[in-house]
C-alpha cells in the first residue's frame, strides 16, 4: 500500500475514532488548549493595545513586542516552562501559547486604533464625547477589522503550534504526531499533521466569516449625542 493509502487507512480506521485517545477526544483537547490560550492572550493584549492606541503612545512597545515574539523560539519557551516551576502538562503549554499569541493581537489592535480617521475622532470630540465614549463608540468599532485580523492570525498560529504541547504531555492532536514519530509510524505521524492542518484551516475560515459579519464598513458609525 502507498504512503498516501496508509494515511487514508489510518484516518478512516474506526479504532482511531473511539476511546480516550481517539481523534474526537484529541481534537477537543486541542481546541480547549488553543481556545484557552487565545482567550488569555486577548485579555492581556487587547486592553493594553486599545489604550495605547487611544492615547497615541506605545508604538515602539508594540513593534518591539512583535519583534521579540517572532525572535523567541516557542519550543524553547515551552521546554523551559515545562522543566521549570510549571512542570509538564497543560499549564506550560498554555503559558507558552499565550506568549506566542500576544504579539499579533497587540500589534494589529494598536495599528487599527492609530489608523482610525483623525477627522472622525476630532468630530466626536467636538460633539462633547468623553475619552471613554470615543474609544467605545468610535475608535474601537472602526478598528474592528484590524483587531480581528490580529486575533485571527494568533488563533491560527496557536492552533498550529499547540501540537508542540504533546512533547510536554500537554495533550491535543500533537499526541498523534509525537506517537507516530516515536514509533516510526509514518501513517499516524502524517495523519496527525493532516488533522492539525485541517483544524487550522477551519479556524481560519470561521474567523474570516466573523470578520465579514462584523465589518463596520457595512454600517455607519453614529456620532450623535445620547445615552452610551
Amino acid at each position: 500500500m502507498s504512503a498516501f493509502g496508509d494515511v487514508v487507512s489510518w484516518l478512516t480506521d474506526g479504532e482511531n475514532w473511539h476511546g480516550d485517545a481517539g481523534i474526537p477526544v484529541r481534537t477537543l483537547e486541542h481546541l480547549w488548549l488553543s481556545g484557552a490560550s487565545l482567550a488569555v492572550a486577548c485579555l492581556v493584549a487587547l486592553p493594553l493595545a486599545l489604550w495605547l492606541g487611544h492615547i497615541g503612545r506605545g508604538g515602539v512597545l508594540a513593534v518591539n513586542v512583535t519583534n521579540i515574539g517572532r525572535a523567541v523560539p516557542i519550543f524553547a519557551v515551552l521546554v523551559l516552562l515545562a522543566i521549570g516551576p510549571l512542570g509538564l502538562g497543560v499549564k506550560a503549554t498554555i503559558v507558552a501559547l499565550v506568549v506566542f499569541g500576544i504579539p499579533p493581537i497587540l500589534t494589529n489592535a494598536y495599528v487599527g486604533m492609530r489608523e482610525v480617521d483623525r477627522d472622525t475622532v476630532e468630530a466626536a470630540r467636538g460633539m462633547g464625547m468623553t475619552g471613554w465614549q470615543m474609544l467605545r463608540r468610535v475608535e474601537v468599532p472602526l478598528a474592528v477589522p484590524l483587531i480581528l485580523t490580529g486575533i485571527r492570525l494568533a488563533a491560527v498560529q496557536i492552533v498550529a503550534t499547540a501540537t508542540l504541547g504533546a512533547f510536554v504531555l500537554g495533550g491535543g492532536l500533537g499526541r498523534f504526531i509525537n506517537s507516530g514519530f516515536a514509533r516510526q509510524d509514518q501513517a499516524e505521524l502524517v495523519g496527525g499533521a493532516v488533522l492539525v492542518a485541517t483544524l487550522a484551516l477551519v479556524v481560519e475560515a470561521c474567523f474570516e466569516l466573523l470578520q465579514r459579519r462584523l465589518d463596520p464598513a457595512r454600517r455607519p458609525v453614529r456620532l450623535s449625542e445620547g445615552r452610551v
